[in-house]
């Protein structure tokens, strides 16, 4: 019976036998499976049956791992891909394990490397670790062995993480697989003060530009609190109607209005103990965000319908807004009381136009990600030319990171492997066409303070205008071949020219 008949099987029995669900108070190294869910593992080993028993274990308990038996193929995923813990077999055929661990500390430095081997000596483990290997496991291991070292290994990756600034991360925070992704100051200085404010109670204001991650950094001040094992609640104040949104966040009484047939707890309630984003908090109606400052006041909760006092929560306020708050105070739509009572701790996000610096970053981290999301893996993902590159980089991105994610994610999914993103591609861009010349649309400038009726009707003339003017000066005032590629009729373009006072003969050549 070989020695990895006998690892294979003895792992196989001790997962099945025993619970790694992670117990608060027994095990020291319990962590959540929310969390385990962040951290990336690749294991190289030559032997099919290894692979198959560590990626059953730490599968189970809850790690993303992947797993590589070809040496050549593992070097080539280690210099493409970032891992957060690798264990590598240290006797590989063709290359040697510790080639393979060069190759990944050349990658990320920051990366937890375990070297395993079945030939285990006190000059082996030396070199190993010399050559920058974080820990050493030798063959045959137990299953509670692999989970303890990775646990370990796991611990120490967390903790680096909390602790460290972002410039020593590459501006890289993480947060249920979500990142926060920059190197610009104005970046730097919101994580800071997210980081700085995170293990406290006091309520945070975050504004910036929709698009520019305010929900995600709600999450990762959530999650870096002492509330993160209670829920993180989020509501937006613009997508549903007074009435429902109270009731949403309040909860309501049996018989309190039609349809309600049975009491119904409040996301307030349901978030006691954690933290509640109210997100685009100026959009919520008065008389509601008075009865919100009697939850900031003093905890006490009335349900819809309810002539009594129903609960007395505890939750920490995280809120935000697009809109400038000193703007919606003057327009009387944000209660003041209400406004500096959440205000206590600021946190502006910068727009994307204004931090070009972080753009390549996402974009790398962009690609990297929806390449192994769409693609089952083995090749290498595609790449932009420097033309692309540049023409991203000088875009405004009016819709901010959102934006460029959408566009990346385009690149990607009609991209084959290992090709270079031409500059062609990026029509889907609302700031210039392939070809230089201004488009359409003029997102960046709509007056979101106005109503949405109005803010959409401006938004259609502009679109109507440019849309027809580069038309007609395409077709160099030819009418019928305007009408033709438009895909209207010519009596329909001749209406659409009169309602914007445009004529024929300025474009024609």
């Amino acid at each position: 019976m070989s020695e990895s008949y006998e690892l294979e099987q003895e792992i196989l029995e001790e997962a099945q036998g025993a619970d790694h669900g992670g117990d608060p108070d027994g095990n020291p190294l319990a962590l959540d499976p929310e969390i385990l869910k962040t951290i990336d593992i690749l294991v190289v080993d030559d032997e099919p049956s290894i692979l198959e028993s560590c990626e059953t274990v730490l599968a189970a308990e809850g790690y993303d791992v992947e797993v590589e038996r070809r040496a050549e193929e593992a070097l080539r995923r280690v210099r493409s891909q970032e891992f957060d813990i690798v264990l590598i077999d240290q006797n590989m055929p063709n290359v040697h394990g510790l080639d393979i661990l060069a190759e990944v500390r050349k990658r990320n430095p920051d990366t937890l490397a375990i070297v395993m081997t079945g030939h285990a000596t006190a000059e082996s483990s030396v070199r190993a670790m010399q050559a920058g290997a974080w820990d050493y496991l030798p063959k045959p291991f137990t299953a509670t062995q692999l989970l303890v070292l990775v646990g370990r290994a796991a611990f120490t990756l967390l903790r680096t993480r909390k602790i460290s600034t972002p410039t020593e991360r590459q501006g890289v925070l993480v947060e249920k697989g979500a990142q926060i992704l920059g190197v610009s100051k104005s970046m730097r200085e919101a994580v800071a003060k997210a980081l700085k404010v995170a293990p406290t109670d006091a309520s945070v204001f975050i504004t910036g530009e929709s698009g520019t991650g305010k929900e995600l950094f709600a999450q990762y001040i959530h999650r870096e609190s002492r509330r993160s094992r209670r829920p993180f609640m989020a509501v937006n104040c613009a997508a549903l109607p007074g009435e429902l949104l109270e009731s949403e966040m309040f909860g309501h009484k049996r018989g309190a209005f039609t349809g309600a047939i049975r009491d119904k707890a409040g996301l307030l309630e349901v978030a006691d103990g954690g933290s509640f984003f109210l997100d685009e908090l100026a959009e919520m109606p008065m008389p509601l965000q008075a009865k919100l400052l009697r939850v900031l006041q003093d905890g006490v909760l009335r349900r819809v319908g309810s002539e009594k006092d129903d609960a007395v929560v505890d939750v920490r306020f995280i809120s935000a807004t697009n809109r400038e708050p000193e703007q919606a105070l003057e327009d009387g739509v944000l209660r003041h009381d209400l406004y500096y009572r959440l205000r206590v701790v600021p946190i502006r996000l910068p727009a994307l136009r204004e931090r070009p610096e972080d753009i390549p970053v996402l974009i790398k981290h962009f690609v990297s990600h929806f390449w192994k999301r769409h693609q089952l893996g083995g090749d290498e993902p595609p790449r932009l030319s420097r033309e692309t590159l540049e023409r991203l980089v000088s875009y405004e991105w009016p819709g901010n990171v959102r934006e460029l994610q959408n566009v990346i994610e385009n690149l990607v999914v009609l991209s084959d492997p290992n090709e270079e993103i031409p500059a062609d591609r990026l029509s889907m861009l609302g700031g210039t066409d392939p070809i230089g010349e201004p488009s359409i649309g003029g997102f960046a400038s709509v007056d979101v303070g106005q109503p949405f009726h109005d803010a959409k009707q401006e938004l259609v003339d502009r679109f109507e205008r440019e849309y027809l003017s580069q038309l007609i000066a395409r077709t160099e005032g030819n009418m019928s071949e305007a009408a033709r590629q438009a895909g209207i009729d010519r009596t329909t373009l001749y209406r659409l020219m009169d309602k914007h006072n445009l004529a024929r003969e300025a474009f024609a050549s």
